[in-house]
């Protein structure tokens, strides 16, 4: 199970506890780096999340299908609320939402598959690590973008581990159809966390994308740090400018990457 996600979760949340206590008027009324949300909206965001997991009935969700056109209600509909309130919202909810997510690491729960909007179906264990890489990324690249002490927030391994695994996991499902038409696989080696490799790569015969732990030296090998990976295979800056790939047959397979 990924029970050293919740230590990773727990962590991220003291950080945002304690950024959240620090910031000013003017800091949460500043532009993040998420297109059109503050730094309050993102708050927000992250609160309305755990909320989402711990009592999904009583916050509306959005039914688009669509996971960031669904984020986009709850943080419309408390667009007016004051920093008091967003920070009273992710106190409460972080919690409980916490508290669901610790017992989905126990069976008969944790390998129960679920799909998930459109970021592909997962065991409900892995839904820790998209929280933990939902902070991590949030925190630090989107709130980061208008804050330092965001953006300076340590780059913890155990986050950066566990939110490289949701990912990978989801990579294939995530991005199947700009995979779809390409054929050239890609090992990924991070500078920053020790004995993490994975590669990326079709099955068999044409067959569907694959992610495995590992590397192999019939692919192309894309280094980069996994803070920087979090920034670039969501789309948020470009993977030339962070990243060293040994044979250009693969860059179009990392263009095709916008995890979420």
């Amino acid at each position: 199970m990924t029970k050293p996600a919740i230590d990773a979760l727990r962590a991220e949340h003291a950080h945002a506890l304690d950024l959240f206590d620090s910031l000013t008027d003017a800091e949460w009324a500043a532009q993040s780096a998420c297109a059109g949300w503050r730094v309050q909206d993102v708050a927000q965001h992250m609160a309305a999340t755990f909320h989402m997991i711990a009592d999904a009935g009583s916050i509306d969700s959005g039914n688009s299908g669509k996971s960031e056109v669904d984020a986009e209600v709850p943080v419309h509909a408390r667009r007016d609320w004051t920093p008091e309130q967003v920070k009273a919202e992710y106190r409460e909810w972080a919690e409980k939402g916490i508290a669901a997510l610790a017992a989905m690491q126990e069976p008969p729960l944790a390998d129960m598959v679920m799909p998930v909007k459109d970021l592909g179906a997962h065991p409900l264990h892995l839904l820790t690590n998209a929280i933990v890489f939902d902070h991590y990324c949030h925190l630090r690249h989107d709130i980061g973008g208008a804050i330092r002490r965001a953006a300076d927030l340590p780059h913890d391994p155990l986050a950066l581990e566990v939110s490289v695994e949701w990912m990978m996991a989801g990579a294939p499902q995530m991005c199947a159809e700009a995979l779809e038409p390409l054929r050239v696989g890609v090992n990924f080696v991070f500078t920053d966390l020790q004995h993490v490799t994975y590669r990326l790569v079709r099955a068999a015969g044409d067959g569907p994308w694959e992610v495995h732990a590992g590397t192999d030296n019939h692919h192309p090998v894309v280094v980069t740090s996994a803070h920087e990976f979090v920034s670039w295979a969501t789309k948020r800056s470009d993977w030339r400018t962070h990243a060293q790939l040994t044979d250009e047959a693969a860059a179009a397979t990392l263009d095709a990457l916008n995890i979420i």
